[in-house]
């Protein structure tokens, strides 16, 4: 999806890593009372082999080839960030994010198209991307209908100025931008999961299978996606029109939770849609990091990071992006309703 301030643009002409040292001790294995604790709210995911890419029927042509990846173990968020942990964040530090601040012309053109007309000055506020629900079935290629670019909303006003987070500490924090997300994993000694770690994190130990759980299709039951005709109308199935706690639905075989639904999750990869054809050369590709730069031929001007997981939006009839291996492209300064994160931690030592 179009960055946000990248949207603006489109509307305009429309009307630390904790142990990734080399070991300074000279013992092949440290006694146990050396041993890496348990992070906080984080799980251990053991190193190992897995298929990654698309399976199932809504494949996609960026979820090909599939490929060998082997990676280390890692710890990793059991939940995405929630809004309470994210204020903690902000209070320790006095973070502003991205939405909270007024782009600039300069910043909004950096990735447009060369001769892109200037934004006028309405659009130079303080923002983020709110879902708007159309009247009626509208054509998908063109999400901007149901879009809508808001003043004052941001992670404290999930749906703008006028709403709060009044009973939603224990939902996702959204209206993040990649930056955002960085600064906070950076901020607990962590980074982004890579789309690698991320994808086999959400399997669960299930390889080579359309969704978390399963092949068995998606339900209400298992995760907050989109029920009814989108954008038009949500049936709430689920029990939730936008975001959920993030407990609410039962784990995945790691016990992580929301790997499916929810929220889009940001990772480190930049993002390019035939990122997995070098992957596929190998036999086995160690721990990817993604391509060295980004590029999406639909906007070759706008710089794009991965998202994962899908969110409350997604349906079948429009992205089924809850699909473990489903994969989203988005300009790093984007901040939007459905969109959070989870950290990661990798250690010299795991767990006993």
């Amino acid at each position: 999806m179009r960055g946000v301030r990248s949207a603006v643009l489109m509307l305009v002409p429309m009307c630390f890593l904790v142990a990734q040292a080399e070991p300074k001790s000279c013992c092949g294995v440290l006694p146990s009372r050396f041993s890496v604790p348990v992070p906080p709210g984080m799980v251990w995911i053991p190193g190992g082999e897995f298929t990654m890419g698309g399976h199932g029927r809504f494949v996609r042509p960026d979820e090909l080839p599939r490929h060998r990846v082997r990676l280390d173990g890692f710890w990793i968020s059991r939940t995405p960030v929630t809004n309470d942990e994210f204020a903690r964040f902000v209070k320790a530090t006095g973070y502003v994010t991205t939405a909270e601040r007024a782009p600039t012309a300069e910043e909004l053109l950096k990735n447009a198209p060369p001769g892109t007309p200037p934004p006028p000055a309405e659009f130079l506020v303080a923002s983020s991307l709110v879902f708007k629900p159309t009247e009626d079935p509208v054509p998908f290629n063109n999400p901007l209908v149901w879009w809508e670019w808001k003043s004052g909303a941001d992670w404290r006003h999930p749906e703008g100025p006028d709403s709060s987070l009044e009973g939603r500490g224990d939902h996702p924090v959204v209206h993040v931008s990649w930056f955002d997300a960085q600064a906070y994993c950076q901020w607990k000694g962590g980074r982004l999961p890579t789309e690698a770690e991320w994808e086999y994190a959400a399997r669960g130990g299930l390889d080579e299978k359309e969704n978390v759980w399963g092949d068995e299709p998606v339900s209400p039951a298992r995760c907050n996606t989109w029920q009814g005709t989108f954008p038009v109308e949500n049936s709430e199935e689920d029990d939730f029109y936008s975001t959920s706690p993030v407990r609410k639905f039962e784990p995945n075989g790691y016990g992580l939770y929301d790997m499916a639904g929810n929220v889009w999750e940001w990772v480190g990869d930049w993002y390019r849609p035939d990122s997995y054809a070098y992957d596929a050369t190998n036999a086995v590709t160690v721990n990817p990091t993604g391509p060295s730069s980004s590029y999406d031929p639909q906007e070759p001007y706008t710089v794009k990071r991965v998202t994962r997981g899908g969110s409350f939006l997604c349906n079948d009839d429009y992205c089924s992006g809850y699909r473990p291996s489903a994969r989203m492209k988005t300009s790093p300064d984007t901040s939007l309703v459905h969109t959070g994160f989870r950290c990661v931690i990798p250690v010299l030592f795991p767990p006993e």
